[in-house]
């Protein structure tokens, strides 16, 4: 029996980091635990408005008192002499990657702004055409972030070689592809497909139509695999079961990637991801404008489009390094990279071209080691091994490096110091705070010592426009020594607005605080405002004096960083303490349903325990057999006190209820849909015990993105 998948299904989860690199990234499929009473949870936009009826008139003559309002600022004199500096710390007459980011041009239109179906803007460039109106950085913008988001505004067809070409800038990721002797083979495909489908339009016009013959995909982020449906439809995919060889010699399209990566691209994100979706609003900037005073790049490019992701099953996995297949003529040879940037990743060597894809192992920038919208930590030391075998293998002949970021590298020299540098920094990162742990120092301690030798952090090519050298820091003591600085104060702390309460309490006259902390506004520590301030506002969100002021502390911290991520974070969260929370006004990535559909029952039933409403469910204990009949599997689930345990392979010879279907009709219990259950699903046993685990599946809604609150309680 076909049933009917809601592709509204953790929507939250195809926003990026969407998993893009992310989600995360991967990117690059995303849920939360949170309830949907703390999802509902917002500041009223009234509370934030001073000249709101909801002021007090004590509050409104403490906000008079200290000058604030919910406009947004200029960059303060101590903002501006912390950018300034940057101009005598960075060699800006050396525009090698400025260079590098327009070599090659073929063909871009003057006017690049995609839109989907219904009209919807799903990716501009037009949008930050206002950087041709500076001639330098303006005071609220980071000088070095300012000549990135110029390189990563640099769009179009670009060869980098003869015969390999990328579309750049017409989606957060590249698109490239290989001229074969009778047709393209295409690297990562972006992440929207109206996005990839006006790439290959470019690509048509300038060069001419050609069937793709093999799709390559480097790791499963989405921001890589999510366009797929642009240059191909599932019906044209090749036949998995089938060898390698026999798939290129059947005339469909073989889709090769990495071990591992179906899973990865379905579950890395999909426990939390609804969560990720939510806090990928403030690491992607999609609450903002672009703008001098808003969102800029991201390091990797100017951030997510908004339009249809897809997914077609892969037919074929790369499972070792050095192992070679020709297509279409031309030959690559494989490295595998698992654990790097994503848990399966692999860069490429063409030796016709002696061209060295390197996925997304570099980039242009320092990458993440954590990326803010969350994930599992990522293995600096691993990540430099992988990059040196790179250049153990491929660095004699390699002449240029390109990569499904930015922009490539040419020369031998070049590409050998791009690659050692790259290495270098990840492992500094790793190598230093492991020092620095070994001498008992804590994370926090450690990400405000930390900083790379002078001669690495002088390349523009490593300059932490996306990932930062004090947060991957904290990847690196998380991996090795978990969230426990070993201090039994730190043990079971109290919540943020327990301990802000009795901050508060303790500190006395609030007004009087803010007055001090406006004081040190004025001097230019805003880390320290911002914190005291943020404090404030989680002991009582309806100080409106607390909320601008941290707000204006968080603005200029915006306008400080380098790190585009950084940047949105802090102006995302400056725009939530003026206006409330925005969550609800995002547009999000649409997904077709194609990935969830590619969920495993095992994750199906793991999902099922997150939604489960455990306390509900506290005193039951009882087993339920599935039989799914379409993919020839047996499941015992024990609902064991509010915990669903998951037998595989087997079934219960006395269960409470025994369910048989096929395996996406469990879909209906991830939507709390006891119709469609008892539609798709043959039901035997208690039918009461059905509707109970049913009717709760209940602990936040699949079919929205979250609202929860970030910066307030």
């Amino acid at each position: 029996m076909k049933v009917k998948i809601l592709t509204l299904l953790l929507t939250a989860a195809m926003t990026f980091s969407l998993t893009a690199c992310a989600s995360g990234g991967n990117q690059d499929a995303e849920s939360s635990s949170e309830t949907t009473t703390a999802d509902s949870t917002s500041a009223d936009p009234a509370a934030v408005d001073p000249s709101s009826a909801a002021q007090s008139a004590e509050e409104s003559e403490i906000i008079a008192e200290l000058g604030l309002t919910a406009d947004s600022k200029e960059a303060s004199e101590y903002t501006i002499e912390i950018n300034s500096a940057l101009y005598s710390l960075l060699d800006f007459e050396n525009t090698e990657e400025a260079e590098f980011a327009v070599r090659g041009l073929i063909d871009a239109p003057e006017v690049l702004e995609l839109t989907d179906e219904t009209g919807a803007v799903i990716w501009s460039q037009e949008a930050y055409s206002f950087l041709d109106d500076y001639e330098k950085a303006p005071d609220t913008v980071n000088p070095s972030l300012w000549e990135n988001t110029k390189n990563n505004h640099a769009y179009g067809l670009f060869e980098v070689t003869d015969g390999i070409y990328q579309v750049r800038g017409y989606d957060m990721a590249n698109l490239t592809v290989i001229e074969g002797e009778t047709g393209w083979i295409v690297f990562d495909p972006l992440m929207s497909v109206e996005c990839t489908q006006a790439a290959m339009q470019l690509i048509e016009k300038n060069l001419g139509e050609r069937p793709v013959k093999a799709v390559i995909i480097s790791h499963p982020h989405i921001d890589h695999f999510g366009g797929i449906k642009g240059v191909m439809t599932s019906e044209e995919a090749a036949d998995s079961s089938l060898s390698i060889e026999e798939q290129l010699a059947s005339g469909r399209i073989p889709i090769i990637v990495p071990e591992g990566f179906t899973e990865h691209a379905v579950a890395e994100n999909v426990y939390a991801g609804r969560a990720m979706g939510r806090r990928a609003n403030y690491q992607y900037g999609v609450l903002l404008e672009p703008g001098v005073t808003g969102t800029l790049a991201v390091g990797i490019g100017m951030g997510q489009s908004t339009g249809t992701v897809s997914f077609i099953t892969p037919t074929y996995e790369i499972t070792s390094t050095g192992e070679t297949l020709t297509i279409d003529g031309i030959e690559l040879e494989f490295q595998v990279t698992p654990g790097t940037e994503a848990p399966a990743e692999m860069n490429t060597w063409l030796p016709q071209f002696k061209a060295l894809w390197m996925a997304e192992n570099c980039t242009g920038t320092l990458h993440n080691l954590y990326t803010l919208r969350g994930a599992q930590v990522r293995d600096g030391a691993e990540w430099a091994k992988y990059i040196t075998e790179s250049i153990t293998r491929y660095g004699a002949e390699a002449e240029v490096t390109f990569q499904s970021h930015n922009w490539p590298h040419w020369g031998n020299e070049v590409v050998n110091e791009y690659l050692a540098d790259t290495a270098a920094v990840y492992k500094f990162i790793n190598d230093q705070t492991l020092t620095y742990i070994n001498q008992g120092y804590t994370s926090d301690e450690i990400s405000n010592m930390i900083e790379l030798p002078k001669e690495l952090s002088k390349n523009w090519y490593t300059r932490q426009y996306y990932g930062t050298v004090a947060h991957n820091s904290k990847a690196v003591y998380q991996k090795y020594m978990g969230w426990y600085d070993a201090n039994p104060v730190n043990l079971n702390p109290l919540t943020p607005s327990e301990s802000a309460k009795k901050w508060v309490e303790y500190l006395g006259d609030v007004d009087e605080v803010l007055r001090l902390a406006k004081e040190d506004y004025d001097a230019g520590e805003y880390q320290w405002v911002a914190e005291i301030t943020n404090t404030i506002v989680y002991a009582d969100p309806t100080n409106t004096a607390a909320r601008l002021l941290c707000a204006d502390a968080l603005e200029q911290l915006g306008y400080q960083a380098e790190s585009g991520p950084w940047r949105n974070a802090y102006l995302t969260a400056a725009l939530e303490l003026r206006e409330g929370n925005a969550a609800a006004s995002v547009k999000q990535a649409n997904s077709n349903g194609d990935i969830q559909k590619e969920m495993t029952a095992s994750m199906l039933f793991d999902y099922m325990g997150i939604l489960l409403d455990k306390q509900a469910l506290a005193d039951y204990d009882f087993v339920v057999n599935f039989t799914l009949s379409d993919i020839g599997e047996e499941y015992m689930l024990r609902f064991k006190n509010g915990v669903i345990l998951t037998y595989e392979d087997t079934l219960s010879e006395n269960p409470n209820l025994s369910i048989t279907g096929p395996k996406n009709a469990l879909f209906y219990f991830v939507q709390g849909n006891l119709k469609g259950i008892g539609q798709a699903m043959k039901v035997e046993g208690d039918q009461n015990l059905l509707e109970l685990i049913v009717t709760n599946m209940n602990q936040f809604d699949t079919t929205d993105a979250a609202a929860f609150n970030i910066i307030e309680p």
